[in-house]
């Protein structure tokens, strides 16, 4: 399919504008990249230091055997990250069974703008994604990793980690999601009672029921704002393995996905024969598939802040008129709360993501022609959605 006529001129509009930021990063990712595992320059004392209190510590001196960095945003006031307590642990594990090692390099802020709405910490949501990228790269700093794999799902957590994983370009970077949780309270029900308490038919007691019946276990806000969004921006952009963007907390197959994920993060390090650095997906048609994706799902307007951040990054400048451009060529293809009543399993079980790409790249509205987690082997969008 040919790309429509829009989304080309955009691409090549940021192509254009981008062109001396994007070749100094470029060029910066490269000279990071070009002494092989950084590791591997570590001093003697520099390793026993990084090491000291990991098992089989041999495993992680041998240069030959991939060691993964998590950088993880736990904590378990929030739902959607509640389920990343245990993710290290299974993440070792799943490293050792490909011949891999990994160690938790650090943790970043997780702050829930649906707590903080209307108090005095919302003051801090927004500084909180600059305070996310400087912790991120501060885990990042030791040069003791040969990828990283990112835990962080809400508001502004992704755009933060997306920035570190930019600023470490040279870097094979995995985003490993968690999932939404189960559908609760219908979002008409939940509205119907929110209305009824505004108008004094019912109680705090009725309101706060519908309210824990609505948000009331494990997993992603079921809802399509910013945090779903944002899950949705990763797989369009290739940082998720494909398809596992909405899989609930707690499955078989959420857990098929992450070892998988992990696997894939030990294949594409610079020890291997696939090394494929973030940085070098991170171009604009991969920018511009995901401003096709944010429009497509009617995603949340915060993307809007979070987007440009993210790209400079990697040496990438969108603007106000890529969003307006792209908005008025690529059709909205799902209603979800609040654009509709159904919440996102609604939206994954009616075909989710992989439906949807489908669709967009039959009307030429998404570069085909990008590379993906998936690796060389299988650089296009089409051939990482199968």
């Amino acid at each position: 399919m040919t790309l429509h006529s829009t989304i080309d001129r955009v691409t090549d509009r940021i192509r254009e504008r981008s062109a001396a930021s994007r070749a100094a990063y470029l060029s910066k990712i490269a000279k990071a990249a070009e002494d092989g595992p950084r590791r591997a320059h570590l001093s003697c004392g520099n390793q026993a230091h990084a090491y000291a209190a990991m098992p089989n510590k041999q495993d992680f001196v041998a240069t030959r055997k991939p060691n993964l960095g998590i950088v993880t945003a736990y904590n378990d006031m929030l739902s959607a990250h509640q389920p990343y307590e245990h993710y290290p642990e299974l993440i070792r594990t799943a490293a050792a069974a490909v011949g891999a090692t990994a160690q938790v390099a650090g943790g970043v802020p997780a702050m829930c703008d649906g707590v903080t709405q209307g108090r005095a910490g919302m003051e801090l949501s927004l500084f909180s994604r600059d305070v996310i990228a400087l912790a991120a790269g501060v885990a990042l700093s030791h040069d003791t990793f040969d990828a990283s794999l990112y835990l962080g799902i809400c508001d502004k957590i992704v755009p933060g980690l997306v920035i570190a994983a930019g600023t470490f370009g040279h870097l094979p970077s995995v985003f490993l999601p968690s999932g939404p949780m189960t559908s609760g309270l219908p979002n008409d029900e939940k509205a119907k009672v929110r209305q009824q308490y505004a108008t004094g038919e019912v109680g705090r007691e009725a309101l706060m029921a519908a309210e824990t019946a609505s948000y009331h276990g494990p997993g992603t806000c079921t809802f399509y704002g910013t945090a779903n969004t944002n899950q949705m921006l990763m797989e369009f952009m290739g940082l998720h393995l494909p398809g596992s963007s909405f899989v609930n907390p707690g499955t078989p197959l959420r857990q098929a996905l992450t070892d998988t994920a992990v696997a894939r993060a030990a294949a594409i390090t610079r020890l291997g024969n696939d090394y494929l650095p973030v940085g070098r997906i991170l171009d604009e048609r991969a920018f511009v598939n995901g401003l096709v994706g944010l429009m497509a799902t009617g995603g949340s307007t915060n993307l809007v802040i979070h987007m440009p951040a993210m790209a400079r990054a990697a040496g990438i400048q969108i603007d106000l008129q890529d969003f307006h451009d792209i908005s008025e060529a690529v059709p909205l293809m799902a209603r979800v709360y609040p654009n509709g009543i159904a919440d996102v399993n609604h939206f994954q079980a009616a075909g989710g993501l992989g439906f949807m790409i489908r669709e967009l790249l039959k009307a030429g509205l998404l570069h085909e022609d990008v590379e993906t987690i998936m690796g060389k082997a299988s650089p296009t969008i089409r051939a990482s959605r199968a």
